[in-house]
């Protein structure tokens, strides 16, 4: 099959042929459909977050099953799937106490001495890929790495659920469990932040802040659902939060990545308030938030995909964009071949695009 394959970290993405292997027990063979291409994946091809090579990149995928292996217990030939790369057990301490997405169980990984999932023609393994290896016709997995979803279900528009969506929705349903006519700012309106505004929306808060430096981004957040659009860079950003909202937002999301942006999450928040830190900050990078300001109850979590219940959440979202409530289709900036995946990370390097989504033939 071919796929885009990372020999070095720092250079171009090589489109060659790699071979699959069969599926072993608990595993399935799926047929990509659609990949968007995310800043993760960025961290990790740039060298920011370091990472065995070779390997084929991709986290954010969708496509419909060809085989399944032995003991497979909920999924069939012919299924249409969502991908995501925390793959759970579904038996360690954090799967029932419902954190799936903190699951780092090593039994839904191939045994070290087994053959490995993708190779190079000359039979070099290819380290696997947040466990999905999705920049490729297909993908082999574990069944716990995928959920089945309607099958009218767009699947271009299903990618982006396994990221991006359930991400920054997440952060929204479940981390910070907004109620109707709370105050919510999102700083960085790329793929993960228009998803937590729009969800946002969804659970009726009052008033939303998209916060980011792009004025099309701006333009796409109002779309998505933002009451009200700020400049990123624009000077005295915290006092004017704080003066617009009466003291600050009930719900600060960030999703960008940065130290500084972190902080801001934090300087805009009202007493009481919960800030939620989405952006994969870069190792050496640290936050510093004033001791004083822990006195006014404020509190700073992290979150990985949004604490998603993979197998409840990704059904509901799903069901979301066919009743019409959540808008996917904004959120794709252009569809493009596997070939074009050098100029999509080009392109998320500069900033100013969304959600660049590679479509299989």
């Amino acid at each position: 099959m071919k796929a885009a394959v990372l020999y070095e970290a720092g250079k171009p993405l090589e489109i060659t042929e790699v071979r699959v292997s069969n599926p072993g027990p608990r595993e399935v063979l799926i047929r990509t459909a659609a990949v968007g291409v995310c800043r993760s994946d960025l961290h990790f091809v740039d060298g920011a977050f370091p990472h065995p090579v070779p390997t084929v990149p991709g986290h954010e995928a969708a496509g419909v099953i060809e085989a399944v292996g032995s003991d497979v217990a909920h999924l069939k030939v012919g299924d249409h799937v969502i991908t995501f790369f925390t793959v759970f057990c579904g038996s360690c301490e954090m799967c029932v106490t419902g954190r799936p997405s903190l699951c780092i169980d090593p039994s839904t990984r191939r045994p070290a001495d087994a053959e490995p999932r993708l190779s190079l023609q000359d039979g070099t393994g290819l380290a696997p890929f947040l466990n999905l290896s999705a920049f490729a016709e297909q993908m082999l997995v574990h069944e716990n790495a995928c959920v089945a979803i309607s099958k009218e279900m767009p699947l271009d528009r299903a990618a982006l659920l396994g990221c991006a969506v359930i991400t920054g929705a997440g952060a929204i349903f479940n981390d910070s469990r907004v109620r109707p006519g709370e105050s919510v700012a999102v700083i960085g309106a790329g793929g993960i932040g228009l998803a937590a505004i729009n969800a946002a929306k969804i659970a009726g808060a009052g008033t939303i802040l998209a916060i980011d430096p792009v004025p099309e981004k701006r333009e796409l957040a109002l779309k998505l659902g933002a009451t009200h659009a700020l400049d990123a860079m624009a000077d005295g950003l915290a006092k004017d939060v704080l003066k617009l909202t009466g003291g600050g937002v009930h719900y600060a999301i960030e999703a960008v990545g940065r130290p500084n942006t972190a902080e801001l999450a934090w300087n805009i928040l009202r007493r009481g308030g919960t800030a939620t830190i989405l952006g994969m900050i870069a190792p050496g990078g640290n936050v510093s938030l004033p001791g004083p300001t822990f006195l006014t109850g404020k509190k700073i979590q992290g979150s990985l995909l949004g604490s998603t219940r993979f197998p409840i959440d990704m059904p509901r979202l799903v069901q979301m964009y066919l009743d019409g409530l959540l808008d996917l289709d904004t959120m794709v900036a252009e569809r493009i071949r596997l070939e074009d995946v050098n100029d999509a990370l080009d392109k998320l390097r500069k900033g100013d695009s969304v959600r660049s989504v590679i479509e299989f033939a």
